[in-house]
């Protein structure tokens, strides 16, 4: 059976790898709706190729300049999502928008979607409570596709909370892992953008190297699965392969492995586990014996290297305090991309923003519509711009 398949953020990492699936499996999707940024080519590009019948593009200039080239298609081009008049129209949405820009997106896929597979972090941190609730009161089933939260929740399925002592998420430790803390002084944008182990786009890469990746996905995990925050840690696993840990009340302890491709969570969450793999690779994978045998390996965080790893205990000290973490941090990675803040200043300036005599004041907050939130976001982004 053809299903109908949308992409909120087509042209960045997953979107790409999504469409890596649909040319595999080209007579198994049918492609409805496409939303993306700036990317003119690779916009007109996926146009051309995968036909699909909307595509919403954020940039006005882009937008203008896409709804006149394709003028004569047979294809809607919008410019925001409120001009979407259907009810369900996709049985799968992709929600893998990066920044607290996914939010208002994936809230309305809920009502057009069977099914969301959520990749975008911010999304959850910020706003999970009003996704949530769309999504029941719409029937619509939420899939986490990071490969952490989708190894969780195969790890803790048909368990109860109370089962649970203790849940490991990994973290690679980025391209800075084996540094000396003096070395993190010098760091520029393209030394954070080397990830040792997986290809992404520039912000997650860049959190990844600060290990606020992990924080978020402590605040994801304690949101997604209802877990204590006193439940779930961190641990340094250089070769992703293992992708998170769960040790039971009863001595038993679970692990999920497998290779560090997103092709493997998107693909098992848009099939229900039901797919062979292999079918989607040219070439065989490295045999489980021989790379488990050399790659199980993992260590404690090093506070020196990653000062953020602070803020564990600290991302969910009130109801907002997540959202104010996210907006400062998507401020200060922006200013070290464009190369107008040194790398530790990042750790600096957020934990400057978490001591702000204003802080208390919004992160006690318990945001109740999309309003709030970007009241709160508004306030977190002008402080950082303060502290830079």
């Amino acid at each position: 059976m053809i299903k109908s398949i949308s992409i909120l953020g087509s042209t960045g990492s997953i979107g790409l790898n999504v469409f890596k699936i649909i040319d595999k499996k080209k007579g198994d999707f049918k492609v409805n709706i496409l939303s993306a940024n700036k990317n003119f080519k690779l916009i007109c590009k996926q146009i051309n190729k995968y036909k699909p019948q909307i595509f919403i593009i954020n940039d006005e200039k882009i937008y203008k300049r896409v709804l006149n080239k394709f003028k004569k298609k047979r294809i809607k081009i919008l410019n925001n999502y409120e001009s979407l008049n259907f009810k369900k129209i996709s049985d799968i949405t992709i929600s893998a928008i990066p920044g607290i820009a996914g939010l208002k997106p994936t809230i309305f896929m809920t009502k057009k979607s069977n099914k969301i597979l959520i990749a975008n972090k911010e999304s959850i941190i910020c706003g999970w409570d009003l996704i949530k609730k769309s999504a029941v009161k719409n029937n619509t089933k939420i899939i986490p596709i990071d490969s952490e939260h989708f190894s969780i929740l195969n790890l803790i399925k048909n368990h109860e909370i109370r089962e649970i002592k203790k849940i490991y998420i990994t973290a690679s430790g980025g391209p800075f892992l084996n540094f000396k803390k003096k070395q993190l002084k010098k760091i520029k944008p393209n030394d954070a953008l080397k990830h040792p182990k997986w290809k992404m786009g520039k912000k997650i890469s860049i959190d990844s190297s600060t290990l606020m990746n992990k924080i978020f996905e402590l605040i994801e995990a304690q949101k997604l699965f209802n877990i204590p925050k006193d439940k779930i840690d961190i641990i340094i696993h250089p070769d992703s392969l293992v992708h998170a840990i769960v040790e039971f009340q009863n001595g038993l302890v679970k692990f999920m492995y497998h290779e560090t491709s997103m092709i493997i969570p998107l693909a098992n969450a848009i099939y229900d586990g039901n797919i062979d793999i292999q079918s989607l690779y040219k070439n065989k994978n490295p045999k489980f014996e021989d790379k488990i045998i050399q790659n199980l390996r993992f260590s404690k965080v090093s506070k020196e290297i990653f000062p953020l790893i602070k803020l564990k205990n600290k991302a969910q000290e009130y109801p907002s305090t997540p959202i104010i973490i996210n907006a400062a941090n998507e401020i200060l990675v922006d200013h070290f991309l464009s190369k107008k803040l040194q790398f530790l200043r990042i750790n600096k300036i957020i934990m400057s923003v978490l001591n702000d005599k204003n802080y208390k004041k919004y992160a006690i907050r318990k945001p109740k519509n999309i309003n709030h939130i970007i009241e709160i976001d508004k306030w977190a982004r002008e402080t950082a711009k303060r502290y830079v």
